[in-house]
């Protein structure tokens, strides 16, 4: 099983400058490799506080400096908020830098607040994403590509910086059940979350799943699957609470930019607002890896053995949690749950 850090980069309010948010994700990039993890993904938001990255690749390229084995995601870059011809370049670029490290997410975004700012219809966004990616499996499979489309025209063109790896980096897109069969009859690979629910929603997630490559006459195991999700292990329930408060924090941010609610009282800052859709902290316990190092380790088989993914994405960092608690708790799964986890799959396995 492989494990990854997700790094969404917010910044809960003004306490928080933005250099620290960034200089703390950076750091627990760093941590993450030290203890093991096998990749860092990087978010891409714009215009608020729900997220500081505005480049995931540009993230990709500055840690792949103070990194050496992690490999470096994006998850994702927003592709109808892109020029195609430009992103390709970008991506060989990482890839370059990053000696081939590089994991490529993508997706349609959904936060109707930035499409408006960059003056991209949101309804279309589906269209866009699907012919930008033709542009993009052009662009990196062909020396010499052309495209003549609904919203791109390219006359033939040659992208001079080509990924180190071939014929492309890894591709992960951002699945709802509507992408998951073009994941499977492409060859790529899913990137599915069940937010804060249960596993009644990973069961759920994982017959979509086996509905999608059936559908499309693939193995189920013929695209890797990645599961982000908030976990953390502690004895203190202060630290969980406070792990559990920012984890809802982002959600309600997520959903307010979802639904098209967003507000903000000074046009920057997002105001976060209790729905009827919160959980209480104890839902959230029973239905995440949370609790002690073993309630985690057992939740975490649980899971996998409903879902089988190929990798657990957690959420390493969320809101206004403390950072020197947080590499703690990062160091703490290199130590003991990775090991634990992977000791009783192998087992099974056996």
């Amino acid at each position: 099983m492989e494990f990854a850090s997700f790094i969404l980069a917010a910044q809960r309010g003004y306490h928080q400058s933005c250099e620290s948010v960034i200089r703390n994700s950076i750091e627990q990039v760093v941590v993450s490799e030290q203890a093991g993890f096998d990749t860092a993904w990087f978010a891409e938001h714009h215009f608020n506080n729900y997220s500081l990255v505005p480049s995931p690749l540009m993230m990709v390229a500055h840690c792949a400096g103070v990194t050496s084995t992690i490999r470096l995601g994006t998850a994702v870059c927003v592709l109808p908020l892109y020029q195609p011809q430009r992103l390709l370049s970008e991506i060989g670029f990482a890839d370059i830098v990053a000696n081939g490290r590089l994991e490529l997410g993508i997706g349609s975004g959904y936060q109707q607040f930035e499409f408006e700012r960059f003056g991209v219809n949101i309804d279309e966004a589906p269209a866009v994403f699907s012919e930008y990616l033709d542009i993009l499996l052009k662009g990196l499979n062909q020396n010499i590509f052309e495209h003549d489309g609904q919203y791109e025209n390219i006359p033939p063109t040659a992208i001079s910086l080509r990924t180190v790896q071939k014929p492309t980096p890894p591709i992960w897109i951002a699945c709802g059940t509507a992408r998951m069969g073009r994941s499977y009859r492409e060859g790529h690979n899913l990137f599915v979350t069940a937010f804060h629910n249960g596993l009644e929603a990973l069961s759920t997630l994982r017959e979509a799943i086996e509905k999608a490559a059936a559908v499309e006459g693939k193995n189920v195991t013929d695209a890797k699957i990645s599961l982000l999700r908030c976990c953390y292990a502690s004895e203190d329930e202060a630290e969980i609470n406070s792990y559990l408060d920012n984890a809802r924090f982002q959600r309600r941010l997520s959903e307010a930019l979802h639904q098209r609610r967003q507000q903000s009282l000074d046009g920057y800052l997002l105001k976060e607002t209790p729905t009827q859709q919160d959980m209480s902290f104890a839902t959230m316990r029973r239905n995440l890896p949370i609790g002690s190092v073993n309630r985690v380790i057992d939740r975490l088989l649980e899971e996998i053995d409903i879902l089988k993914p190929n990798q657990i994405a957690i959420q390493t960092q969320l809101g206004d949690f403390d950072q020197k608690t947080m590499l703690r708790q990062i160091e703490l799964w290199g130590d003991k749950i990775i090991p634990a986890v992977n000791k009783s799959l192998a087992h099974k396995g056996g």
